[in-house]
């Protein structure tokens, strides 16, 4: 097993585009998310797509070389994991002051250009959606900094890491607590499939930018 070599697709990668896996002692297969258990471990590529086919091709006991026994629904226990760090990543932004609630408040963040990442909780408006979004496009426009949305839980769940209430639209800020943050939820956010449509916006503004200085 060579290391960060995934185990389905046999390609080489960043650890931060791998999970890790090992064999606990009780021979069950658990996600080394921290990557510091320790013993023999496996590397799967990050996002839910490639978990559910290491475990349904049993390819976990192929590298092992033994008998293993994988949780009922390894793929979820991968995601409830990634999730429940970024929540509580979330929650020492808050405590930190690295946080700032409400539609106008991330509005305003966003165009400061001091948010360094937005959240959506999945109920979220279309009219408050577009309004953040635009101001995300205008400040990239503006030469400020790409700023990518995530709707990755319900409110109830943004309000209960956040120890608030109708948590519906949040603006992390751009310090050590909200790196923190930021790392969390772009594993998730790969894990469950990557915002793709926040990559073109920004990719439409690039190119652009790239034609009006051919144009000067």
């Amino acid at each position: 097993m060579n290391d960060r070599t995934c185990i389905v697709t046999r390609k080489t990668a960043e650890p931060d585009e791998l999970i890790r896996f090992v064999v606990a002692p009780d021979g069950v297969v658990v996600p080394d998310l921290k990557r510091k258990l320790p013993g023999r471990g496996c590397w799967v590529t990050a996002d839910r797509l490639h978990v559910d086919k290491a475990a349904g091709k049993n390819l976990f006991a192929r590298v092992f070389k033994k008998d293993v026994i994988l949780p009922p629904d390894l793929g979820a226990m991968v995601d409830s994991l990634l999730a429940k760090s970024a929540l509580g990543a979330l929650g020492l932004a808050r405590k930190a002051g690295a946080v700032a609630l409400g539609a106008t408040k991330v509005e305003s963040t966003v165009r400061s250009g001091r948010a360094l990442l937005v959240l959506h909780a999945e109920e979220a408006a279309e009219d408050g959606l577009r309004k953040i979004t635009q101001a995300r496009r205008a400040t990239a426009y503006a030469g400020g900094p790409e700023t990518y949305a995530y709707k990755l839980f319900s409110e109830a769940d943004l309000s209960l890491a956040l120890g608030a209430t109708n948590v519906i639209h949040a603006a992390v800020l751009a310090d050590d607590a909200g790196r923190a943050v930021q790392k969390r939820m772009v594993a998730l956010d790969r894990y469950r499939g990557g915002s793709s449509e926040d990559r073109a916006m920004f990719a439409a503004i690039a190119d652009e930018d790239d034609a009006a200085e051919d144009m000067e």
